[in-house]
């Protein structure tokens, strides 16, 4: 039969069925129409589960058309044996058994004696990089020759899987930078045609081959999938999340497309995928009310289906970002009911992160604080990473610090004595030092005098307070160094913008439980957060601010 006319019937069989019948009917064909029914096999009976129907493998007539390939391998044409390997590889054929030893050995001597055509050398690498575990050093040799060739014509299907094999080879420890360059530049002005499938995949391999210096082709990549998040599976959606964390990128368009996927999608969406938005939302300091309100309505429906690390995914950045949602009671009352049942499965660090984020908005999780501060459990937490460093530790004193000043009738065990620290090490809360600076200034051209207030004081409960003010009875300022006849202390919080949640007035859960505990230690907090001060122009200006802010009935100073 003609292989114009074969192809045409071929191609318009829609079962396994139908092909065998076909197949039989002819006496002879070539090995490009043979491969050609394979692939229309695999077209056929594979689907994104995989193969439907496995009984197709014991076909009389599929088993003759692998006898063909298998035994006359040297004598295919190279369309031909390419096209039968990528339809056998498709078909899940085991890659150990001799029809694809012998198929994947031909294609080796092939490429090694440079009989392969760049359309060949692709065929090849796509049908390697399916296999589970990849020959490496024919990756490598298609690498080798790709390097020689025009990549500019390149289309981006060819230019993904060239990013895939050199994602594969990189594990390998082989570097390909001088061709990665090039394919950077290729791919930079092809961006606006990528489908979310190539897209999620260029991402994951820029950052598997650590491409901090692409910037442009990064930054143009993460504003396409702002368009694609609607259409992201779940693992492409991952992959692009990674590569935002990873580069670092700040996308307000990509933000507001999760605002409005992730509500619609949540009910189908895999708790991995629920997790690594909440992970992109923490690490972005990102706030987002929509968001975080599908995630708890979700975890409310869905927690006893969801893993201890999943748990924590889900719950730890509330108490991160400071915020309860509308159903912020059914929330923390699904997690104590989960807790009770699963406490014992949470590994110690999970378990204790899980907790001090509970504290950092006000659900105090009394029933379980006698596991963390029983010696056996500090000793898990001793034995497991990160073991008891300082961020651990502080977690700990914070949690001791709650029971201590805002749950005085919790009776249960406290934290020993040689596990108390004396400073927290929190990473966000560092004050920010030209504001601070500005803030000094304005209050010395207010009281006069340096020796009125004191910047970074510890207290006697780990904290450290930006700014001290201390007053007598009468309200009169004292030197900060007096330690008699000292009525009330003021505690000024110079809070930053790194104190709050990104485009927000929402502070951080660290920076609230600071200010509430030192409110609880008997100081006068006084909040001096950044948006209320940016746009002071002078001193004369600040110290105004100040005075209105710190001493609104004047307290004994003259104007």
């Amino acid at each position: 039969m003609d292989e114009q006319l074969f192809f045409k019937k071929l191609n318009n069989l829609c079962t396994s069925k139908e092909i065998f019948d076909f197949l039989s009917s002819l006496e002879v064909m070539s090995d490009t129409m043979a491969s050609g029914a394979l692939q229309r096999i695999s077209e056929v009976e594979v689907d994104d589960s995989g193969l439907k129907n496995p009984a197709v493998l014991e076909n009389e007539v599929f088993r003759a058309l692998c006898l063909q390939f298998e035994f006359e391998s040297s004598k295919l044409s190279t369309s031909g044996l390419l096209n039968a390997l990528q339809a056998l590889v498709t078909l899940r054929i085991d890659p150990q058994s001799t029809l694809m030893a012998s198929l994947l050995s031909e294609s080796e001597e092939r490429l090694g004696k440079g009989q392969l055509t760049v359309e060949n050398l692709f065929a090849l690498g796509e049908s390697l990089l399916e296999l589970e575990s990849p020959n490496c050093a024919m990756l490598e040799q298609i690498v080798n020759h790709m390097q020689e060739k025009d990549i500019e014509k390149w289309s981006p299907r060819e230019i993904v899987m060239v990013y895939k094999i050199l994602q594969v080879t990189a594990r390998e420890k082989k570097q390909y930078q001088n061709l990665l360059n090039r394919l950077n530049s290729v791919t930079l002005p092809a961006v606006s045609q990528l489908s979310p499938n190539f897209a999620s995949v260029i991402l994951n391999s820029l950052v598997v081959l650590c491409q901090t210096q692409t910037v442009a082709l990064v930054t143009a990549l993460c504003k396409r999938s702002a368009e694609h998040v609607p259409y992201f599976t779940d693992y492409e959606l991952v992959n692009v999340l990674d590569a935002f964390l990873y580069f670092g990128q700040r996308e307000q368009s990509f933000t507001e497309a999760l605002e409005t996927h992730v509500p619609e999608s949540i009910l189908t969406m895999h708790p991995q995928t629920v997790c690594k938005v909440m992970q992109y939302c923490c690490k972005k300091v990102i706030l987002s009310k929509p968001i975080f309100d599908a995630v708890a309505e979700s975890f409310i429906s869905n927690a006893d289906r969801l893993t201890t690390d999943q748990i924590a995914g889900y719950i730890i950045p509330f108490g991160t970002l400071n915020y309860q949602p509308p159903s912020a009671s059914s929330l923390f009352r699904k997690l104590e009911t989960v807790l009770h049942t699963r406490l014992s499965h949470f590994q110690p660090h999970t378990l204790l992160n899980l907790l001090h984020s509970c504290v950092l908005i006000q659900r105090y999780p009394l029933n379980f604080l006698p596991k963390i501060f029983s010696p056996y459990f500090l000793q898990k937490l001793q034995a497991q990473p990160p073991g008891l460093n300082r961020v651990v530790t502080s977690q700990l004193m914070q949690l001791f610090l709650t029971v201590t000043l805002e749950c005085p009738f919790y009776e249960g065990p406290k934290l020993l004595p040689k596990y108390q620290v004396k400073a927290f090490p929190m990473p966000h809360s560092s004050c920010d030092v030209q504001l601070l600076k500005r803030v000094k200034a304005g209050l010395l051209h207010l009281l006069k005098k340096r020796i009125y207030f004191a910047s970074e004081v510890s207290t006697p409960y780990s904290y450290a307070v930006d700014i001290e003010i201390k007053l007598d009875e009468e309200g009169f300022v004292l030197p900060v160094a007096q330690l008699e006849e000292v009525h009330k202390r003021i505690a000024l919080c110079v809070d930053g913008q790194n104190r709050f949640c990104a485009n927000s007035h929402n502070l951080l859960g660290e920076e609230a439980i600071k200010q509430r505990h030192l409110q609880l230690l008997g100081y006068e907090v006084v909040q001096i957060p950044f948006f209320e001060i940016e746009s002071l122009e002078n001193c004369r200006k600040m110290a105004e601010y100040l005075h209105k802010k710190i001493f609104p009935h004047t307290y004994g100073l003259s104007n």
